[in-house]
């Protein structure tokens, strides 16, 4: 039997000597830094803006002196009203007192030329003017207005070849030359400084006997058309209101039978020059 104990024993493992199996110690180990990860920042302090001086504000600069103002009489003031009625900015007669209607002429020009609206004429104010000016005739100072039918202002150098509506606004008339001959002359009126008549060398792109504005509903007889809508046409309000008025852009032409007969002597392709004597 001890034998056959033996063997089941050994068979069974339950020996008593058979060494007992260790458990292992639980061994708390550090868990190593995951060299992919950030180290969590150390916080820093918000930073402080640097507190704005103000910059005090630049002083107003000193009004200019002026050359002319309101309430100022004599020749002086004539001619600025002359000179203004030539970009009209004036209308009228001129005459030897500043007074509200010369301060508003002023000022509106001021404004266009990028001046400072003063209303009263500094010495760049009247710069710019005479620049844009030229000085009166004795006519004009006397509110003598010519009737356009002559004139001693030279010729453009283009209006002196091939067919030509010569149109100078110094003398305010159109001359139609045919080779550098007039062939005749008549008074014009231009577009206002808000509305100005357009500058330089155009052809006649298009005519129109009994012309009606689209824009303004007005009449435009005998139009020819220049520089899109800008056109030389027959004007019944520069026939009754005179230079006391002024046109959208257009050339307007106060004598009936004279542009009449213009409108037939020009062709479409005819040569048109406006420019300052």
């Amino acid at each position: 039997m001890g034998g056959l104990g033996y063997g089941v024993a050994r068979a069974t493992g339950s020996l008593d000597d058979k060494p007992a199996a260790r458990t292992p110690a639980h061994v708390v180990r550090e868990n190593p830094a995951d060299p992919t990860s950030d180290p969590t920042p150390t916080p820093q302090p918000a930073p402080v803006s640097p507190t704005r001086v103000a910059t005090p504000a630049a002083p107003a600069p000193e009004p200019k002196p002026p050359v002319l103002k309101p309430g100022d009489n004599g020749p002086k003031v004539r001619e600025l009203q002359a000179r203004l009625r030539q970009l009209d900015w004036f209308a009228g007669n001129v005459t030897d007192r500043y007074g509200p209607k010369t301060s508003e002429a002023v000022a509106g020009f001021q404004g266009k030329r990028g001046l400072p609206k003063l209303g009263y004429v500094d010495a760049a104010t009247l710069t710019r003017l005479h620049d844009m000016t030229r000085p009166p005739t004795q006519d004009e100072l006397a509110n003598k207005i010519p009737d356009g039918t002559s004139t001693n202002a030279p010729l453009d150098a283009r209006c002196t070849t091939g067919r030509v509506l010569c149109i100078d606004k110094s003398s305010r008339t159109v001359r139609w030359v045919v080779d550098g001959k007039v062939q005749r002359t008549m008074a014009v009126r231009f577009g206002a400084s808000y509305t100005p008549t357009r500058e330089g060398v155009f052809h006649v792109e298009r005519k129109s006997r009994d012309h009606v504005s689209s824009l303004y509903g007005s009449a435009m007889p005998f139009a020819m058309f220049f520089s899109r809508g800008q056109a030389v046409h027959y004007s019944s309000d520069f026939a009754a209101r005179g230079y006391n008025g002024a046109s959208h852009g257009c050339v307007n032409v106060r004598d009936h039978a004279g542009i009449e007969w213009l409108f037939g002597q020009v062709h479409v392709g005819d040569k048109v020059v406006i420019y300052w004597s």
